[in-house]
């Protein structure tokens, strides 16, 4: 299959060429979290209508939005899509998985999900394989493709939420402002206290505050 989409035609052009060329139900999946070292990896996956009326105004890639902005978005989405989806990922998990398995095996999982099923999945950045349906990796996707940059918005959402609880329970990291990144202001918190079990171990960050407080 071949089929050119022009940036200048808008962020829901991927979709409607794919319709065009036989595919109605067009996925897009992004995750949130993957660049932390602490909290969890959050995947999203979501279907949009094909009607006008089903359009989210302002919708784009979620790094681009207020969290009022992202609020909304997230809100007009769960109404709106024909279907969603979220997984999320705790920090052990992607420590035993390794980031990349763990991302790509929650964007699948999240695509799985969805109901119904997609004809055609589009996800950022790099391809995902065992969907039983054909996909594209979209450089970028969550600012070119409204159904990925849907998907980026229900993740960041769900996973700045579970920060902000993280935060309720371990209020000395201040998770509700960095978010579990690798932040000047994380780093100090990680170094004075050493890790929680919310922190990946597998990042060399974490690793070298815990060999630090171990010689000292």
């Amino acid at each position: 299959m071949g089929f050119v989409v022009r940036r200048s035609s808008g962020i829901y052009a991927y979709e409607r060429a794919l319709r065009r060329a036989g595919f109605p139900l067009v996925a897009g999946a992004d995750e949130a979290g993957r660049g932390a070292c602490a909290g969890p990896l959050v995947a999203a996956a979501a279907i949009l209508s094909d009607r006008r009326s089903g359009e989210i105004e302002g919708l784009r890639d979620s790094k681009l939005l207020s969290a009022a902005q992202r609020e909304r978005c997230y809100d007009e989405v769960v109404a709106k899509a024909v279907a969603w989806s979220v997984v999320v990922v705790e920090a052990a998990e992607c420590d035993r998985l390794g980031m990349h398995v763990a991302n790509v095996q929650a964007l699948r999982r999240a695509l799985h999900r969805l109901d119904p099923a997609p004809d055609y999945a589009l996800t950022d950045g790099f391809g995902v394989d065992g969907l039983g349906v054909p996909g594209l990796a979209v450089w970028k996707g969550d600012r070119v493709a409204a159904c990925v940059a849907a998907a980026s918005v229900l993740a960041k959402v769900t996973r700045d939420r579970i920060m902000a609880d993280l935060h309720e329970r371990w209020p000395e990291y201040d998770f509700a402002t960095h978010k579990g990144y690798c932040t000047s202001l994380h780093q100090e918190r990680l170094d004075r206290l050493g890790p929680c079990p919310e922190h990946r171990m597998r990042f060399d960050n974490v690793v070298r505050t815990v060999r630090v407080r171990a010689v000292g």
